[in-house]
Order: C-alpha cells, then structure tokens, then sequence
C-alpha cells in the first residue's frame, strides 16, 4: 500500500502524455503544512492504463520510466477493452494507493495537485470523492459561446472554497481531476458500468457520474476542493460545431440513467413520465424562445440537441438494453454469464470478436 495513486487512464497519447508526465515529475513534496508529512514519510505512484493504443504509448511510458524520479514509481498497464469506464476500473483494480487521483492525458496538475489532493482526502474522512478547479487551456482563442457551455468541456470553477455536493442540488464533479478513496470504490461501483464512453458512435457519455453517483448514493460525502487545481487541454477542433452536437447528443442520451439512479427501483416507472411531460415542455419552450435563431449559432443548436436526447433518452436506453439482451444468449451459449465474460477477455485472438459485443450488464 501506499499513500497515493495518480492514475492516468489513456487512449493514443503519445503526444499528450509526455506534457502530463512532466507536471508529475515537478510535483512539490512536503505536502502541507496541515499534516505532518515529509518526503520520506508519504509514499505514491504514478500508473498509466493504455486503453488498446495503436501508436507509441508504451514506448513514452518506457522513456519516462527510464528517468522517473526516485520517491516514486511509475506503472505500465495495458487494458484491452475499449472504454473509459474499462481504463478507470483497470486502474483501481492496479492501483496501491489509498487514495486515487484521476488525470486524463491532458489534464496538466498544478505542482500541489497532489498535495492538496491527499491532504484533502486525510482531513475529509467520510469524503469518497472529490473534484478539482479546472481551468481551461485552450490551443486557440475560444468562440464566445464556450463560456455557455464550458462545463460539458470539464472546465469547471465553482468557487474559491471547498463545499460538499448534496444529492438534492444534482451537481457532481467530472472525472477530469478526480480523486476517489479507493475503498468508497471498491466497496460501491460494479466493476461493470452502463455507461461506457467509447466515441460518439456509440450514443453514451458520463460514466465518471455514474461512478460518483454510486459512491454518494452509498452514503459517502463528494466534495469540490478548488486548492486542487488542473488545466484541462482543448483543441481546436473541440470547438467545432460537428463534435458539440455530438457531444451533447451523448451527455442527453445518458441523462435518463443517472436520473435513475438517483431514486429507487419502484419509484422509476412515475418519475419517468414526469421528467417526460417535463423534458418535452422545455423543449418546445426553447424551441419557441429561439426559433427565429440562425443555423450559425452554435449554441442554440447544442442547447437543442442537449433538450431533444434528453427526451428520448428513456427511449434510446430501453432499446439499447434490449439489444444487449439479444445479443447475450447469442455469445453465452448455455455458460453463465461470468463465464462468458472471462473467455472473452482470456481468450487469444478474441478482441476482434469482443468489440462487436454490446456492452455486458
């Protein structure tokens, strides 16, 4: 065991990693003046999951391991499964470290992230996850409309002092810059989430929501802590308005299920007929408010898009759970499902196969 994992799930990063790694390797021990820590008494690693890369990941990992600093390891893990979700529960499974502070290959921490990330953790003892302040680091100057949606970007600032997230306000931190006490994790998320962010193809965001919001319906605190800061990397193209649309079609598509898992199982059949009634009446509200909107404006067109997948997300998750129903018998063949699951991930020669299965639940 250790204090401390930084787990850095990635998919084709050789070009972003190494920026990442860098702010790692300037990382600032002694941690904090509120714990009685030094350099030969805290303890922490750094782990890198390659989510199947097809370029040279390894190889930078390989490098960087070669000249890593001396008070701290730095893993190499490979999780074949496309995902995500797959990636993060890789890392938790590999992961020593009490706690568990999640980059994606281009967040670029602070040289305190990790220690205000641990000193947080040790003085929040019922804290099962917390966020960080991300700020936006932008390759080019952002269109005006950026601002408007900058928190479905993970560009997220609410405010100069921490404050718990409580269930009723329905705001979580991303999973940009998040850090999970690895026994909330382990205790409450499956190890296989519905939602699974695989590209926009596949309709389905918000699977480190799901993750979060299974920690605090299992009583855990979630917590934002703006003294754990991270600049979020944003291309260019991450602006256009091709890759909004479809960003926001795939946060509304997933909309329905973290509603649901937010009330109990005999409850969900009424309170999805009133988010129906409800969701239909902001859409035809916006829709009327800004008809006369021109189909330049990127904004109105997201906030659209965001109202019309949040409306048929019941729809599209219903069938999307029916077709993995088909698709089961088809691959089980007679074993229990466990079974299954583990030839296909066992399996020689079997990947190919794997990625044309639809998501096991």
């Amino acid at each position: 065991m250790v204090d401390f994992t930084v787990a850095i799930p990635t998919y084709n990063g050789e070009t972003r990693l190494p920026e990442v790694l860098e702010r790692l390797l300037a990382a600032k021990l002694p941690l904090s003046d509120k714990l009685p820590l030094t350099k030969e008494n805290f303890s922490w690693e750094v782990i890198v999951v390659d989510n199947n890369s097809t370029d040279n990941t390894a190889q930078v990992v390989k490098y960087y391991q070669a000249n890593w600093r001396a008070d701290c390891s730095l893993r190499y893990f490979f999780e074949a499964e496309q995902g995500a979700a797959y990636a993060r529960q890789k890392a938790v499974e590999q992961a020593r470290g009490k706690f568990i502070g999640f980059l994606d290959d281009d967040n670029l921490p602070t040289p305190d992230w990790v220690a205000s990330a641990y000193a947080f953790g040790e003085t929040h003892p019922q804290a099962g996850a917390y966020g960080s302040l991300i700020h936006g680091k932008f390759e080019a100057h952002p269109p005006d409309y950026i601002k408007s949606i900058a928190c479905f970007l993970a560009i997220i600032d609410r405010g100069p002092l921490p404050h718990k997230y409580e269930p009723q306000q329905k705001l979580l931190p991303p999973g940009a810059g998040l850090v999970v006490r690895k026994r909330a994790w382990q205790q409450t998320v499956p190890k296989r989430l519905f939602l699974n962010h695989r590209g926009r193809e596949a309709g389905l965001a918000s699977e480190d929501l799901e993750v979060v919001l299974y920690i605090q319906r299992a009583g855990w605190e979630i917590w934002y802590n703006p003294q754990m800061q991270i600049y979020h990397h944003i291309p260019a193209w991450r602006y256009e308005k091709d890759y909004l649309i479809s960003l926001m079609r795939c946060i509304g598509l997933s909309r329905h299920h973290l509603r649901m898992l937010r009330i109990s199982s005999w409850q969900r059949p009424l309170f999805t007929l009133i988010h129906l009634f409800n969701d239909l009446r902001k859409l035809v509200q916006y829709w009327l408010k800004t008809w006369r909107a021109s189909n330049s404006d990127v904004l109105v067109a997201c906030e659209r898009q965001l109202l019309l997948s949040i409306l048929v997300s019941p729809c599209f998750l219903w069938k999307k759970r029916y077709l993995d129903w088909i698709y089961r018998p088809k691959y089980s063949q007679g074993m229990p499902l466990t079974e299954t699951k583990l030839n296909l991930k066992n399996s020689p020669g079997n990947y190919a196969s794997k990625t044309k299965v639809k998501q096991l639940k």
